[in-house]
């Protein structure tokens, strides 16, 4: 929607407006007064009329109101606007942390406070690229210290070029691959330009199929993993893609944190509620996320002490549910596994 078609912006637009135009018509009465003024003032003089009559002083009164309000005016808008357009030179050099104090009239406050506004979205936003900058290096550098280590001892004959030495080259641009895709995905969907390719799935196949994927590396892990599908499960307009990204997320967080013996069991029910929706739940008895690590789980590049991925898994599951309209949360408690829900509305559109 643009600004100013909205209810709320076209009442802000139309106070200011009058204020203006209140404004404009005092500034301009002003101007006649004191014309009246000069004017009467020098008929006196030709006349050699000294003395003050009551429609001059009745004039002066006026002009002396007038000014007193053009002052305060001015003070009460002008001095706000040079706020604002000090604020603005040093946001554009780059000085997130500007702020504007919040004065004059409510048109002028309300117009402040959205400056303030702005200027914190760009400060975090800000703090947020150079949070990820920083993530990014650090997560490439890995790979690339193993690429670079084994590929200079191949070439110095240090190692012997067999598989041995060349196969864990293959993972880590394996793992550099996955990453991209990773932050290209995330970037796309926290921008807002994913694209979702929806059409009409069935939720409890799409789960069932996600399943089998891992079952051969739950088994040997001796994990068991399994689904509880509700009967009757309605059709859901979803991108089955970025669905099964979600789910392969929060399998393999499962499977990674689970123990020999443990279970991962994947349940699908609907909330009949207000919501109309299709719930979602990952369950794992594995070791479980602290109460401090808990609210973190779903930040980028957040992990935990023992994680051993990119910190990304769980961010972008996050991402594709709310491109979704859906919503993603976390229960966990140590020594007592985690389940991460999330919900589907059902006969979402875009």
């Amino acid at each position: 929607m643009r600004w100013g078609t909205d209810p709320e912006s076209r009442a802000i637009r139309g106070r200011f407006m009058l204020r203006m135009a209140l404004f404009f018509a005092l500034t301009v009465g002003l101007a006649c007064a004191i014309f009246s003024l000069v004017i009467t003032f020098a008929l006196n003089w030709i006349g050699e009329n000294s003395g003050i009559q009551p429609t001059t002083l009745l004039i002066g009164v006026f002009i002396l109101a007038g000014l007193m309000s053009i002052t305060r005016v001015f003070r009460t808008i002008a001095l706000p606007l040079g706020d604002l357009v000090a604020a603005s030179s040093r946001i554009a050099n780059g000085d997130y942390s500007a702020r504007v104090r919040e004065r004059g009239p409510r048109e002028v406050r309300s117009l402040a406070r959205a400056f303030n506004s702005m200027t914190e979205r760009l400060q975090a936003s800000d703090q947020t690229r150079r949070a990820m900058l920083a993530d990014v290096t650090h997560e490439l550098r890995t790979p690339l210290t193993v690429i670079q280590g084994n590929l200079e001892g191949l070439i110095d004959d240090v190692y012997p070029r067999d598989d041995a030495h060349l196969q864990p080259i293959l993972d880590e641009t394996r793992v550099l691959s996955r990453l991209i895709d990773d932050l290209r995905t995330l970037t796309l969907a926290e921008s807002g330009a994913l694209q979702l390719q929806k059409e009409q799935i069935d939720l409890g196949v799409l789960i069932g199929e996600t399943i089998a994927s891992f079952r051969a590396q739950a088994d040997s892990a001796g994990i068991t993993i399994d689904s509880n599908l509700a009967p009757n499960l309605p059709m859901v307009q979803v991108d089955p893609a970025r669905i099964r990204q979600v789910l392969e997320n929060l399998i393999s967080n499962a499977l990674r944190y689970t123990s020999t013996g443990g279970q991962i069991s994947v349940q699908c029910t609907v909330d009949s509620g207000q919501s109309q929706s299709i719930v979602v739940e990952v369950k794992d008895t594995g070791r479980g996320i602290s109460a401090d690590e808990l609210p973190h789980v779903f930040e980028r590049f957040y992990k935990s002490r023992d994680s051993r991925g990119t910190g990304l898994g769980l961010a972008i599951a996050k991402n594709l549910v709310a491109a979704h309209g859906g919503e993603i949360s976390a229960q966990s408690e140590i020594g007592k596994g985690t389940t991460i829900l999330f919900t589907l509305p059902m006969g979402f559109e875009v």
